[in-house]
Formats: C-alpha cells, sequence, structure tokens
C-alpha cells in the first residue's frame, strides 16, 4: 500500500518557510540544556561492509560499528557516518558518547522480520506492555543507561515500515507490543535533530526515565490512519525540549506521561520541566497531550506557539480514576488551530487500566492549568473541562480562548464542564458557568 502525504506538503512548507523567516537569535530557545558535541573521530557505515541497496540487510554492520565506538573510547566520541542510500536493517542499540548522522539521502530502513524482532521486559512503571500482557518488542533504534548521545543529519531518514505492524494490530494477531521507533532509557544529554521518522510501528520517539533531552527540527510522519503512532512521548523524564517540529501521525503529535496506574504510582518518576515551542502539525487526535498514563505525575510544563491543523482535539489533557498521581502548573499559550472537533479537552475519565488490581480510591490531582490565547476556526465543540467526583479540577484558566465554531454559533457546541473551578476572561463563546464566577479570576489574572 502506498501513503500520501501531498495534503500536508502546504502545510509543512508554511512551517518551514515560517522558521527560515524567523530564524534568528531573537527566538525563544529550550535547546541550551544539552550543549552541542563536536566529535573527535567519525567512521562511515560503509567500512563495516554495509550496502545500501534497500534490499541488503545491515544489521550486523551497524552493530559492528557501534561496538568499535564503544571499544574505541575517542576522546569527545566518535560519529558514524550512514552515507546516501537505503540501509536495511533490523533492530540495533546505540552507545553512549556517539553521533549517528545521517547524510541527505539516507534512510536507514526497518525490516519487516517480525518473527524475529527481540522481546524486551516491559517497563517497571507500565507493569506490562502497553498494548498487551507480558513483555515488548524493543525498538527499532534503541539506547538504555547513556549519555552524551546525537541523532542528527542533513535531514536524512529513520523510516519503520510500520504498515505490517499496524496490520497486526488491526487483525488482533500481536503477540506483544509493537516497537517504538526510537526509544531511550534511564540516559541523559541526548540530542536528536534534523531527522525525519517514517511510519513507526507505535510511538515515534519515547524517552522514558530520561533527563536533559532536545528533540528540535524533526519532522515525523505517518499515515492518518496509522495506529498509535504518537509523534514524541516524554515519559517519566525530566528537562526536556522540543523544538521546531513538524508532526503529522495517525495519534497526538506530544503526549506527555508518567507511568500507569499501580505500577506508575509504585515506580514514582514523574515528568517535570518540559518545554514545546513552535510545534505544528496535524492528527486524528491530539495536538497537544498530557496523559492520560500520569501515575507518577506531571508538573511544570511550558507550551508555546502551536499551529494545528485538522485535529480530533487541539489541547487534550487526560487522566482517570485509578491513575493517582498529578497535573500541576501547566501553561499553554498562543495556539492556531485549523479544524478540530474539540479545541481543549481536559478530562478525568480518560484511559482504560493494566489489569484488575487498578485502585478505585487512587483519584488525580488536576490543579494550576492555564490556557491563554488561542484561536480557534471551524471547531466542532469548544471544549469540554470534566473533573472528577471527590476530585474536583481547580485552578483552571481560559484567557483570551476564541473559538470559531464550525457552522456558527446556532450549529456549533460551546461549553460543557463539571467539577472544576477556576476562572476564565476575554473567552468566546461564553464558558460555563464553573468559569464563568469572578472566584477564580484572581489566579487567572495572576497567571496571565
Amino acid at each position: 500500500m502506498k501513503y500520501h502525504y501531498n495534503k500536508l506538503v502546504p502545510l509543512l512548507l508554511l512551517f518551514l518557510s515560517a522558521l527560515t523567516v524567523n530564524a534568528d537569535s531573537s527566538l525563544e530557545t529550550c535547546t541550551g540544556i544539552v550543549p552541542a558535541r563536536k566529535r573527535g573521530a567519525w567512521m562511515s557505515l560503509k567500512s563495516f561492509r554495509a550496502v545500501g541497496d534497500g534490499i541488503t540487510v545491515n544489521t550486523g554492520a551497524f552493530k559492528r560499528a557501534i561496538r568499535r565506538i564503544e571499544r574505541r573510547k575517542a576522546s569527545g566520541g566518535m560519529l558514524l557516518y550512514v552515507p546516501p542510500g537505503v540501509w536495511l536493517t533490523g533492530p540495533f542499540n546505540l552507545t553512549s558518547h556517539m553521533t549517528l548522522f545521517l547524510a541527505k539521502g539516507a534512510v536507514i530502513k526497518a525490516t519487516q522480520d517480525t518473527n524475529n524482532w527481540p522481546l524486551v521486559d516491559p517497563l517497571p512503571s507500565y507493569g506490562r506492555g502497553r498494548e498487551l500482557p507480558g513483555g515488548r518488542y524493543t525498538s527499532f533504534i534503541h539506547g538504555n543507561g547513556l549519555e552524551d548521545v546525537v541523532i542528527t543529519g542533513a535531514n536524512g531518514t529513520i523510516d519503520g515500515q510500520g504498515e505490517v505492524w499496524w496490520n497486526m494490530w488491526r487483525q488482533r494477531t500481536l503477540q506483544y507490543t509493537r516497537p517504538h521507533l526510537l526509544e531511550f532509557m534511564y540516559s541523559s544529554d541526548i540530542i536528536i535533530s534534523n531527522v525525519v521518522f517514517k511510519n513507526s510501528p507505535f510511538w515515534n520517539i519515547h524517552p522514558v526515565y530520561c533527563s536533559n533531552v532536545v528533540v528540535k527540527s524533526v519532522t515525523i510522519l505517518a499515515p492518518y490512519d496509522s495506529p498509535n503512532t504518537d509523534g514524541v512521548d516524554p515519559d517519566s523524564s525530566s528537562n526536556i525540549c522540543i523544538e521546531d517540529c513538524y508532526i503529522s501521525t495517525g495519534d497526538d503529535l506530544v503526549a506527555i506521561k508518567s507511568g500507569w496506574d499501580e505500577y506508575g504510582i509504585a515506580f514514582n518518576r514523574p515528568s517535570s520541566s518540559i518545554t514545546v515551542l513552535r510545534l505544528a502539525g496535524s492528527s486524528p487526535f491530539a495536538g497537544f497531550a498530557v496523559g492520560s498514563e500520569t501515575s507518577g505525575g506531571i508538573a511544570n510544563i511550558l507550551v508555546q506557539n502551536l499551529t494545528l491543523q485538522n485535529t480530533g482535539v487541539a489541547i487534550n489533557i487526560k487522566t482517570n480514576e485509578g491513575r493517582g498521581g498529578y497535573i500541576r502548573n501547566v501553561t499553554i499559550s498562543d495556539v492556531s488551530i485549523d479544524g478540530s472537533r474539540k479545541g481543549i479537552n481536559i478530562a478525568g475519565d480518560v484511559g482504560g487500566h493494566p489489569d484488575e488490581n487498578w485502585d478505585k480510591k487512587a483519584l488525580p490531582i488536576v490543579d494550576g492549568v492555564v490556557v491563554k490565547n488561542v484561536w480557534g476556526v471551524d471547531v466542532i465543540q469548544a471544549g469540554v473541562i470534566k473533573g472528577i467526583e471527590g476530585s474536583v479540577f481547580t485552578r483552571v484558566c481560559l484567557s483570551n480562548v476564541r473559538m470559531g465554531l464550525k457552522g456558527g454559533k446556532e450549529r456549533g457546541e460551546e461549553w460543557s464542564c463539571r467539577d472544576v473551578s477556576g476562572g476564565a476572561m476575554e473567552v468566546q463563546p461564553s464558558p460555563c458557568t464553573e468559569l464563568a464566577s469572578t472566584t477564580g479570576t484572581g489566579f487567572c489574572a495572576s497567571a496571565v
């Protein structure tokens, strides 16, 4: 089956041209959390008998090259150069102090040999595979316990060839949870930049139990109907920067997570200090999301300058009974929405449970969510804000939020709220009564 991205080209070109026009030092950046690396030595993948014809399987070549980097321990680390060509390979692991550089025209393409794809243990904060009990297939490119790793290039491509995995999911023939395209675990000082990620079997970029990670100037593509192809999912991780990215996939563009129900509560590792700047894209699900796996806690999130087209929910903050944990101090501002089923969703009834042992009394706390400077057109419903009985969502602030309803006010849906307190200023259509009272405007005024 061929997938056509033609409809995405105008928005992508507009986004990239805007970056070019505005590519100056006045733009706010969060990339300083990881300093740029200059390697002391480099070598080419071709030196390890790799063949870039799209037919030869080069798993051994990648593994030999990375073992050489690991053993040589060059001062400043080493760069592995992937030349132009299509380099078919099975999954492989990275090592510390290395740069994986994809030249223009280079494609690292995953094999579709699902029968021999390695398995790894489930994440301790999930207790099982995200899709099925038991283990999970390892990510296509994987790193565990690493530091100082760069994946970059001249916009070369990492292609997961996910269709075979999507079809197994659709046909319910999966034995384990599908592989991510790129996953780092327990790692720090990671830079991912100037690379195209394409057709991931599952989530695209998944830093979990990580710190100091930069994802900049990355393009992520998957068909609109590809299942669970999230773009970037920071998970129980801190000090994360996502900047100047274009993402168009079959699921959330960016989703911040921190573990699943009783397993995430026990593991107790939050996601915190995460910044998202200048994100553009399209998705049948969320443009920007928090959750629904939030059991380790999520705090101190800053999101600015989203350009979203044809989304299911533009802004989606989601949790559920049994999650426990918290969502605190989230600020989302300067959002442009062109077509969405729902503009804003902040809900406490989203997402399933890993097993029957989840605690119904483990209610999440949602406090201090600010959404401001939002402009929407062709939005079917302005928003839904639904807390949980026994755990009211507090200090939810909407400021300068203007949703143009599809078909006009007579045909579009406005706001639906319950179990929430906060404030609203300059919101159209008129906000729900729970936010329209003056009791929450003090926090709103100080937050904006």
